[in-house]
């Protein structure tokens, strides 16, 4: 059941063979609406779906649990989300597989803050270690947020269950929880927190990526298609691979000083990306650069970590049986980290 409004948007493309033109084979991929899935937006803007003979039809939700549902009914062919509890739950019932890699924790690059509200802060949880006792604000109990902050539970030495966990729903919910003390500590993204932390609404305490560095989203889709439909899966990585060339050369290049190196590339990703999202908005630019977030070289997969957050998953008991990493991963259709 999806939850809240779904949107599709459908380019249609027209594949000329032998001087006659045909309608493309079309491939239903569903994706979050927002900055996280923008080297799909660049192959989308640029061509490069339309290039390997494929109509890409994109299908917006609004949360990553309905996603992998949609996949499993049959409404999308592929699908680029958080790999939550209920993903894995459903991916263990022999439907879905995880095939490439897309938005990923990268140590040294600042994409999801750890803050704390002010109160929390002056009253002594200046560190994450000091995390037992206080409230954490995420969307949804097995989300990637209760993911993550379990995994840094690991890394600093408690356990998670010393820390209140509130379930709010949406990110926006998470972060006026963090500003108006009613929960001490939340995640967000870089372009989401730095104006708080430069306001001084909110304290920062660390970035995610320097403390766990994980694989936040990935590309997945059906056995069904894996099985009926590989050659036009080949062709989606491919032109997806572009996509994400794209975007590296556009934000993901750096000078000796770790600072961005900007030019001519990034003008151009940043019309085609706001196309998609902030349409319109006289700071989309300012925005789609301080949201930028890691996508590893063609678009690779880190299974070690894939395979990590299923032994979490199930050690919390938000995934049901017994679950072989092996049978919910294909690393025949893009490379591994």
């Amino acid at each position: 059941m999806l939850i809240g409004r779904r949107a599709a948007l459908a380019i249609p493309a027209i594949v000329v063979l032998g001087g006659r033109a045909r309608a493309a084979e079309t491939v239903r991929l569903g994706l979050l609406h927002t900055l996280s899935p923008a080297p799909f937006y660049l192959a989308q803007e640029h061509g490069f779906w339309t290039a390997e003979g494929l109509g890409v039809e994109f299908r917006f939700f609004e949360a990553a649990q309905p996603i992998a549902a949609a996949a499993v009914s049959g409404d999308i062919d592929v699908g680029v989300t958080a790999l939550t509890g209920g993903f894995f739950s459903l991916a263990g019932k022999g439907t879905l597989t995880v095939i490439g890699g897309a938005l990923h924790e990268q140590k040294g690059f600042e994409l999801t803050a750890f803050l704390v509200s002010k109160k929390a802060y002056e009253a002594g949880l200046t560190d994450i270690a000091k995390m037992p006792g206080h409230s954490f604000g995420l969307t949804q109990y097995g989300s990637s947020f209760h993911y993550m902050m379990g995994r840094l539970a690991q890394v600093r030495g408690f356990d998670i269950k010393s820390v209140t966990l509130r379930a709010l729903q949406t990110i926006g919910n998470m972060v006026a929880a963090v500003r108006t003390n009613q929960v001490d500590a939340t995640m967000a993204i870089a372009s989401m927190a730095r104006p708080l932390i430069e306001s001084g609404e909110v304290k920062l305490l660390g970035w995610v990526g320097d403390e766990v560095p994980y694989q936040i989203t990935a590309l997945f889709t059906t056995r069904s298609m894996i099985a009926g439909r590989a050659d036009a899966l080949r062709r989606f990585c491919r032109g997806y691979q572009k996509g994400v060339a794209e975007y590296r050369e556009a934000f993901l290049r750096f000078g000796p000083d770790r600072k961005p190196l900007y030019g001519p590339a990034t003008d151009a990703a940043i019309a085609a990306i706001s196309k998609f999202v902030f349409t319109g908005d006289p700071a989309a630019a300012t925005k789609i650069k301080e949201g930028i977030g890691w996508y590893d070289e063609g678009a690779a997969l880190d299974v070690a970590d894939v395979r990590e957050q299923l032994a979490w998953f199930s050690a919390q008991d938000m995934v049901k049986g017994q679950i072989d990493p092996a049978d919910i991963i294909d690393t025949a259709f893009l490379p591994t980290r």
